[in-house]
């Protein structure tokens, strides 16, 4: 009787088209085994700013994948941020360009997407955003996936 309600089930999920999968594919193997980029990653900042903020709130520290990837962002002097501006740029050589994976889970608040997979290793991410008066604010952020 419990196969018999295990294969109904299963035919339902693949009737309804869902895959089961644990996650969305943030970086993969291929491009975490390019070799990391040859230039030096500065960003220059000054006292006064008022660009927006792109600040990582998730993960805090080392993960093991699949993990919670948030970011934030906060406009200034009465503008607003543009999330069609935002792009999220793996620092590789060459770089890979990560937006499009991320794209349904981008809002004017932040990006919020849950189950990223990555492979183990430190990956070097860079963020930009830009508001409404054109501004374009950045952050480089390491993420550390454990095996």
């Amino acid at each position: 009787m419990q196969a018999l309600v295990f294969a109904c089930g299963l035919l339902a999920l693949i009737i309804s088209g869902h895959a089961v999968t644990a996650g969305e594919i943030l970086i993969k193997p291929e491009e975490a085994a390019l070799p990391p980029p040859t230039a030096s990653i500065t960003l220059t900042t000054r006292a006064l700013t008022r660009k927006p903020e792109v600040v990582l709130t998730s993960p805090e520290a080392s993960v093991s994948s699949p993990f919670n990837l948030q970011l934030k962002f906060a406009a200034h002097g009465g503008s607003k941020i543009n999330p069609h501006t935002f792009q999220l740029i793996y620092l590789r050589t060459p770089n890979v360009d990560l937006t499009a994976r991320v794209k349904p889970y981008i809002t004017a608040d932040g990006l919020n997407m849950v189950g990223a997979e990555a492979p183990p290793g430190q990956h070097m991410i860079k963020a930009t955003i830009s508001d409404s008066d054109e501004r374009e604010g950045s952050a480089v952020f390491i993420l550390n996936v454990l095996k």
